[in-house]
């Protein structure tokens, strides 16, 4: 323990006892004297040192901060003091260079909440034999009442593992690392926080409820594999806000299981833009509803806003009340595309459509600039067409400044309002 949490628990121990005891002189004293009053603000004060939160410091459990010993072990300790602990707690990583993982917090803690103070720079082993497929570097999990802030960076250091990454010709291809994985959280807050350089995708949501992230910034460059801003998969009342994005793939992928889920504000490039998807490869997923993206802008992607699901689909599932609005595209490829026959690996047999049912899906004042000819571009299953499919104020421009763009519609009757540029499908 630190000197500073061994002075602070004696102040409490201190506090208690000299708080017990003026409470039991008082019992004797004339209640008209005034000691009710004295005895109150006693027990503000020793509320006031009860509430104070402990602290862990990285640095007391061993950590080095030099880069190149590993500190794995220094924050696996640090947490578990931390979690075992009573009250509120806060786990310090001060300014300084730690190579540190792969490393797993797991709950559920005694804590009330913790504060996971993450100030330095934190870099990821490069050895991947220490990894477990689709694991995550930091992963946080089972716990309730997390805060993760600091302003400090995780670097998950992917260039030397990203020609590792064959997954786009192996179906059954080992998956690297993400950055950043939450599992099974509850009341989470994640802020003020940089990610860089993740192996896999930076960060990772399963199973998680009322998650708020803000002011993140994330960061690959655009060849980078499969290294998704944000992925969110089977939570409900997540809402990302106020971040600059710029990866190799989606800025963030919104994939199978969610419900209520708000993402604003968010500057995305480079990418892939932000994507419902990809849905319907695997069986028993489940529907996807309550989504509202707004005031987000996209710069030079190669999609703006995209929904996309497999052929051949092994189940039946719905994605419905989606809303995108006030989202700016500057030169982007594809500002808004549905595409049912999504397959990357080129392998799939789209003779057998998709089986998830897209309906009340709405594009709500999308305006800028395209540099495909085909702005608008609503490629729907067969099987199961779109439905209520809405477009209100849409304003996209060629790049190049020619003539307008084209809007292309397969297996969908949408619904049109207000200015359409390109011209609606006829």
């Amino acid at each position: 323990m630190s000197i500073d949490n061994m002075l602070r628990l004696c102040l409490i121990i201190c506090s208690i006892c000299f708080y017990e005891s003026v409470v039991q002189s008082r019992e004797t004293e004339d209640p008209d004297v005034g000691g009710g009053y004295q005895i109150t603000k006693l027990r503000w004060a020793w509320l006031q040192v009860k509430n104070r939160a402990m602290e862990f410091n990285v640095m007391d459990f061993g950590a080095q901060a030099d880069g190149q010993t590993d500190d794995s072990r220094a924050f696996q300790v640090a947490w578990k003091k931390a979690c075992r602990s009573q009250g509120r707690t806060t786990i310090v990583v001060p300014n300084g260079t730690y190579l540190v993982g792969p490393v797993q917090f797991t709950g559920p803690c005694n804590a009330s909440s913790i504060r996971f103070l993450a100030k330095g720079h934190l870099k990821a082993t490069s050895d991947l034999s220490k990894y477990e497929s689709g694991g995550g570097w930091f992963e946080f999990a089972w716990i309730d009442g997390l805060i993760l802030t600091g302003g400090g960076t995780f670097d998950g250091q992917g260039a030397k593992a990203w020609p590792h990454n064959n997954c786009h010709k192996d179906s059954h291809c080992k998956l690297l690392p993400t950055n950043l994985k939450f599992v099974g959280m509850n009341r989470t807050i994640f802020h003020h926080i940089t990610s860089v350089n993740s192996k896999f995708f930076h960060i990772a949501l399963v199973n998680c409820k009322d998650f708020e992230g803000r002011k993140l910034s994330i960061k690959a460059p655009r060849t980078s594999p499969n290294t998704d801003g944000i992925h969110i998969e089977r939570c409900s009342g997540v809402h990302i806000s106020s971040s600059v994005i710029g990866t190799g793939d989606d800025c963030i992928s919104i994939g199978q299981g969610n419900s209520q889920i708000s993402v604003n504000n968010i500057t995305c490039g480079p990418g892939h833009g932000i994507s419902v998807g990809s849905l319907g490869r695997y069986s028993n997923e489940q529907d996807v509803k309550g989504l509202v993206v707004r005031d987000c802008k996209m710069i030079g992607t190669s999609n703006g806003i995209r929904i996309k699901t497999w052929p051949n689909s092994p189940g039946r599932s719905k994605a419905t009340n989606l809303t995108f609005e006030n989202i700016v595209m500057d030169n982007v490829r594809n500002p808004i595309i549905i595409n049912q026959e999504y397959c990357p690996s080129q392998s799939c047999s789209s003779q057998v459509p998709s089986m998830v049912k897209l309906s009340d899906i709405r594009f709500k004042n999308i305006t800028g600039t395209t540099l495909s000819d085909v702005a608008v571009r609503l490629s729907c299953s067969k099987g199961v067409p779109c439905q209520d499919i809405y477009l209100e104020n849409v304003h996209l421009n060629l790049s190049t400044g020619d003539a307008r763009p084209v809007s292309s519609c397969e297996n969908v009757i949408a619904k049109y309002i207000g200015t359409q540029v390109p011209a609606p499908c006829r």
